[in-house]
């Protein structure tokens, strides 16, 4: 399969580029090859695709379902008793429909942890969009449930070449507060055996913190360390609330950092030290978390919350420009999940987006990033390629009606089910 995208403008520059069998084949000006699709880049820019590199996307079901909450009132009273009753088919039609959201917003791989891990891999699969999945491990502490998630987690990673080469197996412990010792153990040695990334939040809110000092003695980063966890193959979300040695702990095991302004902001967990964590030269990423805690899964109002969240706390308008929340969100999203993506060059994956600069949000065209950044929104994007394949043309997913339809219906379900819980239209 090949296609060769014509006089797009890439870095200023008018060029075409041709792709074969996924990746960027060649790039230079009036090509002449001969490709099976042929896209026309007139007024329009190349520019790598998004990686959000956290997410929850299942909780497009629970999308403005309980707003304005503390995160750990928010989690214990509405969004772990709701979780009590969805399917695998719900996880299915709710991923499938956030996958559609990304991919009209210009994300073409995502991490996710979750329930139903084979909902959310089947979503992936029917979609062309590729994907780190993890199935949620939490089990408060019960050595009866953390035996059952071990043994779920073992299974999966037995059976993960059931699934396509979109999908790939990663650990996900929910939380130093919501995983046993010997749960976290387990993982840890896992991992280690089977070469495997570890997805987790770490550190998210002050109280989280506290409690874990007051239990252990010793700091969640400090903690880890201790019990030999550190490492590259790390993803930790949010990371808020960390002190210089334990910035300087996570620089030393180049832990991957995952950044969610969006989130943060709304459940007040924290603000991210994203200066400290950049001076110290750790690996961050940029995500959006849940769309429960959103409230939706797109890339590009992450990358302007993210510089606007950093320059407000900073009381700084130079920190976090426009080209580093870029980065971000593609090469430093991409670099955390060693993706071959994240930039146009020939051999690079061909994960692009085609952004529309007749859009009136990018009119005028002084500077294309900064634009994205500040003033770009969805409806700017025209094309999204995923590894060479087509998933978006002139604004337009194919199934998005389709998934719409069945997605309400699964959403209506669950309320029916679940009836002594009520929307929160506040």
């Amino acid at each position: 399969m090949s296609n060769l995208i014509k006089n797009v403008l890439l870095n200023n520059i008018g060029q075409d580029i041709f792709i074969q069998d996924g990746f960027i084949r060649s790039i230079g000006e009036n090509l002449n090859i001969v490709a099976d699709k042929i896209l026309d880049g007139t007024n329009k820019a190349v520019i790598p695709s998004f990686v959000n590199a956290h997410t929850h996307s299942a909780m497009t079901l629970m999308r403005s379902y309980a707003d304005d909450m503390h995160l750990h009132n928010w989690l214990e009273n509405k969004i772990w008793p709701f979780e009590k009753n969805i399917t695998e088919e719900d996880v299915y039609w709710g991923t499938r429909l956030a996958i559609i959201e990304m991919i009209k917003s210009g994300t073409t791989h995502f991490n996710d942890m979750y329930w139903h891990y084979n909902g959310t891999a089947r979503a992936v699969m029917d979609s062309g969009i590729h994907a780190n999945l993890s199935s949620a491990f939490i089990d408060l502490g019960n050595e009866e449930t953390s035996k059952t998630q071990i043994a779920e987690q073992i299974e999966i990673f037995n059976n993960r070449h059931e699934y396509s080469s979109n999908v790939t197996f990663t650990l996900g412990i929910h939380a130093l507060y919501t995983v046993s010792e010997s749960g976290v153990l387990w993982a840890r040695d896992f991992a280690k055996e089977h070469n495997l990334k570890i997805h987790m939040h770490l550190s998210e809110t002050q109280r989280e913190v506290d409690e874990w000092v007051e239990q252990t003695g010793m700091r969640p980063v400090d903690y880890l360390d201790s019990i030999g966890l550190l490492g590259p193959n790390i993803l930790a979300a949010h990371v808020n609330w960390v002190s210089e040695d334990e910035i300087k702990r996570l620089a030393d095991h180049n832990v991957g950092i995952i950044h969610c302004p969006t989130s943060n902001m709304k459940l007040a967990s924290g603000v991210f030290p994203y200066q400290r964590m950049k001076d110290a030269g750790l690996r961050i990423g940029l995500a959006t978390d849940g769309v429960a805690s959103n409230n939706n899964v797109d890339m590009l109002g992450e990358m302007k919350m993210a510089a606007l969240l950093q320059k407000s706390n900073n009381q700084d308008p130079t920190v976090m420009p426009a080209g580093e929340a870029f980065y971000l969100a593609t090469e430093g999203s991409a670099s955390l999940f060693d993706l071959n993506m994240g930039t146009i060059a020939i051999g690079k994956s061909a994960d692009l987006l085609l952004v529309d600069l007749k859009n009136i949000h990018l009119i005028p065209n002084h500077h294309l990033i900064p634009n994205l950044v500040y003033s770009a929104h969805s409806d700017c994007i025209d094309t999204t390629i995923s590894r060479g394949n087509i998933l978006m043309k002139n604004g337009i997913v194919d199934d998005e009606e389709y998934v719409i339809e069945h997605f309400q219906n699964a959403v209506e379900s669950l309320v029916g089910n679940y009836s002594k819980h009520s929307f929160n239209r506040k």
